[in-house]
């Protein structure tokens, strides 16, 4: 393995990092959160027409950059940095690589250039608290039970005359409000063929309801989408194993995940230290007392670590292996870890509501409610490593 980024990587860092400087400030992320769809549609624009964000890891002839999963990962760490709300997770790391993976010719043609060119977002629909669990992160379900298992709840698809048909409920389903493309995973079948498929339903569908969820981290938009009696594309064949599309799916949204908190933990830290070093108490600042070193120290080793941990997992994903539940469990760690001690260390100010400390601590407890527990994310890695099997042997 080789470390070392090349330089077309680090100008992506580069330039990302730049632009994020000058339109995603303080002032610009509290506007954005605050709109109906939860973020800047003129920074999107700007990150998709200058950056070509949206197509990072697609391929050209899709109109994409041809990147790997590194690349898109590096991308997540910056805007993890500036806490962006965008729909750049919702489409580009969650939705787009099933279109891509299953997606029939004509599906690919007609939906992944708009993405890769920022007219079309999308997200992934999946039943209720499962996000984690549909990924494959904090456990395994052979039979597909979280999306409805043939019984009421979830999302259910039946057959009609010429095509499918979607009913039921979905929530926490990430930019669901504002993406003008849903991909649905739904419970097809009775209990001797049950099976989950995957539907694309676009955002003007008649029966198709949508409405934004007060969310624990304003800065990553959430809504409850209903479907009733919706009509919907199958997305693929009836037969592909969407399940373990959804499992490869997984390892490499853990990996852009873990960069993205990475990002995050690095700059609250960044921030932090940069306090201490102004704050006097006693008549010297207080980032020259031991016990602050040493607590920043800490935090500063579990940083290092995550950033280690969530590039090997890009690395690894980009090559088709899987490493990212035990990154992801690091890089949130670190996030809380660092935001907590951010807001101890601002003293008052860093428990008010006009500080930013308060979001970064949201987005790290937000992030292991959607794709954690961080021990559950490793309790899952170990699982399916077998590591406790070998080791009672």
């Amino acid at each position: 393995m080789d470390a070392r980024f090349t330089a077309e990587q680090d100008e992506i860092r580069r330039t990302l990092r730049d632009l994020l400087h000058k339109r995603c400030g303080p002032g610009e992320l509290r506007a954005a959160v605050d709109t109906p769809a939860g973020h800047d549609p003129a920074l999107w624009t700007a990150l998709a027409e200058q950056l070509g964000l949206p197509g990072l890891a697609l391929p050209e002839p899709y109109g994409g950059v041809g990147c790997s999963v590194t690349e898109l990962a590096l991308a997540c760490e910056e805007t993890g940095r500036a806490l962006a709300p965008s729909p750049l997770l919702a489409t580009a790391v969650l939705a787009a690589p099933l279109l891509l993976a299953l997606g029939a010719d004509a599906q690919r043609a007609a939906l992944l250039p708009r993405i890769a060119s920022g007219a079309l977002t999308a997200a992934l629909a999946v039943p209720g608290p499962a996000l984690a669990t549909a990924l494959a992160l904090t456990g395994h379900d052979p039979g597909g039970g979280w999306a409805g298992g043939g019984r009421a709840g979830g999302v259910q698809a039946r057959r009609a005359e010429g095509g499918w048909r979607l009913y039921g409920q979905a929530d926490q389903v990430l930019d669901g409000h504002s993406a003008g493309l849903l991909v649905v995973t739904a419970h097809a079948g009775g209990f001797a063929r049950s099976r989950v498929l995957l539907f694309l339903v676009h955002a003007d569908a008649p029966g198709l309801t949508r409405v934004r969820q007060t969310a624990l981290d304003a800065t990553r938009p959430q809504a409850r989408v209903q479907f009733r009696d919706v009509e919907a594309e199958l997305l693929g064949r009836d037969g592909d194993d969407v399940l373990a599309a959804l499992a490869r799916l997984g390892d490499t949204a853990a990996a852009c995940l873990a960069a993205e908190a990475v990002g995050a933990a690095d700059r609250v830290l960044e921030r932090t230290v940069e306090y201490v070093r102004q704050r006097e108490q006693f008549g010297r600042p207080i980032g020259s007392f031991q016990a602050v070193k040493h607590r920043l120290a800490d935090v500063h080793v579990q940083v290092q670590a995550a950033r280690s941990a969530a590039y090997y997992a890009a690395w690894a994903a980009a090559r088709g292996e899987a490493a990212g539940g035990p990154a992801l469990a690091q890089a949130l760690q670190a996030l809380r870890e660092a935001a907590a001690e951010g807001i101890q260390s601002h003293g008052g100010i860093g428990f008010t509501w006009e500080h930013e400390a308060h979001l970064y601590f949201k987005r790290a407890a937000g992030d292991e409610l959607l794709f954690g527990p961080a021990h559950r994310l490793r309790a899952h890695a170990a699982d399916v490593a077998h590591v406790f099997e070998e080791a009672g042997r």
